[in-house]
């Protein structure tokens, strides 16, 4: 009996796992990144933003149910605009982390976990799934396609939606939908 329970659990685990080909994420190789818009009258004065959101880890499954989460430390995205001077992506850096939009301090982590894969085509899924941001939960849908071992795609997330009003002052603000694409590699 001991046997038979022996063998047919290594043979359910076989079988489980075969169709399982969950990789890590290659933090140092993966780049993922927000684009901010700007709003308003006098928008044409303002700074779009563009901040760099580190993935601090992360899995995949590349089988038969493609599947990904993804996490990264709020305290860790960085303004890397361009155009704008030290001075002006400090004090941007200072909003986005502070209590008004991310508060980083009490909202640390940013999860993505896919629920559903839908193939879209060769080498292109819709995935849908949760985001956690700034303590909330909300869905979100992502496009993603493969190429030359690299996952890449965007997904558009509301501010309001997690809770945040846009930042900025009277004739100019953040919008209030924020584009988030990526580039992601995994591990060999």
């Amino acid at each position: 009996m001991r046997r038979t329970v022996l063998s047919m659990t290594a043979l359910l685990t076989y079988a489980l796992g075969a169709n399982a080909q969950q990789q890590h994420i290659d933090t140092q190789q993966s780049t993922l990144t927000i684009h901010v818009g700007k709003t308003g009258a006098f928008s044409g004065l303002g700074h779009e933003h563009e901040v760099r959101a580190p993935i601090h880890n992360g899995t995949a499954d590349i089988g038969s149910h493609p599947a990904v989460e993804i996490h990264v430390d709020a305290r860790e995205l960085r303004v890397i605009d361009t155009d704008a001077s030290e001075q002006d992506r400090a004090e941007v850096q200072k909003t986005m982390l502070g209590p008004e939009v991310l508060d980083s301090e009490h909202h640390q982590e940013i999860v993505f976990k896919s629920t559903v894969a839908e193939s879209t085509g060769h080498e292109r899924w819709t995935l849908r799934g949760t985001l956690t941001l700034r303590g909330q939960t909300r869905p979100v849908t992502v496009e993603v396609a493969r190429k030359d071992g690299h996952y890449t795609g965007e997904a558009a997330i509301k501010q309001t939606d997690f809770g945040i009003k846009p930042p900025g002052k009277p004739g100019i603000r953040a919008k209030d939908e924020l584009r988030v694409v990526f580039d992601v590699r995994l591990t060999p």
